[in-house]
C-alpha cells in the first residue's frame, strides 16, 4: 500500500510520503477507480483534507484500501457505501440522493437516462422497500438492513476492487 501511495507522488516527494498528500487527480488514476461511477464521491468520503480538495494522506489511502479489501466486513462496506451514496452529506438518502445514485449507475448519456416517470417509479420502489420508518428517506440502519438481506452486496456490488 505504501509503495502504491508513494508512486502517486512526484519523485521529489516520495521520500516523505508519510507526510505528503496525493492530489485527487492522481488518486483517480488508480485502475480500481477509473471505471467507478462513484470515483469522485469515494475521494470525497475518504479524504481528510481541510481545504476540500479531496487529496489523500497515506492514512486516508489505507482507510480506502481497507474498505475495498475482501476482508472488510459487510457492516464496514455498507457504512462507507451509505456515505458515498449520501451525496449531500446529510446522513440520509433522500430522493435527490437516490436520483443521483441511479444516474451514476445507469450513466449520464441521453440514451441511458431514465425518463422522469421511470425515475420516480424506481425511487418510489426503493423507498417502499427500504424506508422502514416511512419518513421519506433511508437512514444508515435502514440501508444496512436492506444490505443484510442481499448477500451479493459484498461479493459483487457495494465496494470491492
Amino acid at each position: 500500500a505504501y509503495k502504491r501511495f508513494s508512486e502517486l507522488l512526484p519523485k521529489e516527494e516520495r521520500e516523505n510520503a508519510c507526510s505528503a498528500r496525493v492530489p485527487k487527480s492522481q488518486i483517480l488514476t488508480l485502475p480500481e477507480l477509473q471505471a467507478n461511477p462513484f470515483q469522485h464521491r469515494i475521494c470525497r468520503v475518504f479524504s481528510t483534507s481541510d481545504n476540500g480538495d479531496d487529496s489523500m494522506s497515506f492514512e486516508d489511502f489505507l482507510d480506502m484500501l481497507s474498505v475495498f479489501s475482501n476482508s472488510a466486513t459487510s457492516d464496514i462496506k455498507s457504512h462507507y457505501a451509505f456515505r458515498i451514496f449520501d451525496f449531500d452529506d446529510d446522513g440520509a438518502l433522500d430522493r435527490k440522493d437516490l436520483e443521483k445514485l441511479v444516474n451514476c449507475l445507469t450513466g449520464q448519456g441521453k440514451e441511458s437516462r431514465l425518463s422522469n416517470a421511470e425515475m420516480e417509479q424506481l425511487i418510489q420502489n426503493i423507498l417502499e422497500e427500504s424506508d422502514i420508518d416511512k419518513d421519506g428517506t433511508i437512514n444508515l440502519s435502514e440501508f444496512q438492513h436492506v444490505v443484510s438481506r442481499s448477500p451479493d452486496f459484498t461479493r459483487y456490488g457495494g465496494l470491492q476492487r
